[in-house]
């Protein structure tokens, strides 16, 4: 299986930390999504897409880079992000818009994780931020445990 990550970390690095434990899990390809051209997840049997989460919802450079992608078959994704909020799916599931972007686009979405992260957005500046030193040991180790069942999953499915 060949897989590749990519994603957004604009601030702190939250989310940069996350993807490289799940490409590493994974023996996939790592590349910030400036790197990435649209032509190439069609290249790859699994594609990991993640940023941090911005009111709401994935980082917009992320969100249109997924929108200028070309109608593809059979590929499968996964969502992740880093956040100063805690995702609730029914509430606040930031995760929703990537999401059908990507099955728009031909994508079977086969799993999503989310951790918390470091966050100075607004007010919260004033304290220095909220979640200092998130994702911290655990939330990668759950970031690995994640990866490591997407792979024992698509190996069981591919046989």
């Amino acid at each position: 299986m060949k897989a590749l990550v990519t994603y957004v970390s604009i601030h702190h690095g939250n989310t940069a930390k996350i993807a490289e434990v799940v490409a590493s899990t994974l023996g996939a390809d790592l590349l910030p999504l400036q790197e990435v051209k649209a032509s190439m997840p069609e290249q790859y049997d699994l594609v990991g897409f993640g940023s941090g989460i911005y009111f709401g919802r994935h980082h917009r450079t992320l969100l249109r880079f997924v929108g200028e992608l070309p109608l593809l078959t059979d590929k499968k994704a996964f969502i992740f992000a880093t956040s100063g909020l805690r995702r609730l799916p029914l509430v606040h599931d930031f995760g929703r818009p990537l999401k059908k972007k990507l099955q728009d686009k031909g994508f079977d979405i086969v799993g999503e994780f989310s951790c918390r992260g470091r966050d100075t957005f607004g007010a919260t500046m004033i304290v220095g931020g909220i979640h200092r030193g998130r994702p911290d040991a655990r939330d990668l180790a759950e970031a690995a445990d994640f990866a490591g069942t997407l792979l024992a999953g698509l190996s069981s499915a591919g046989r």
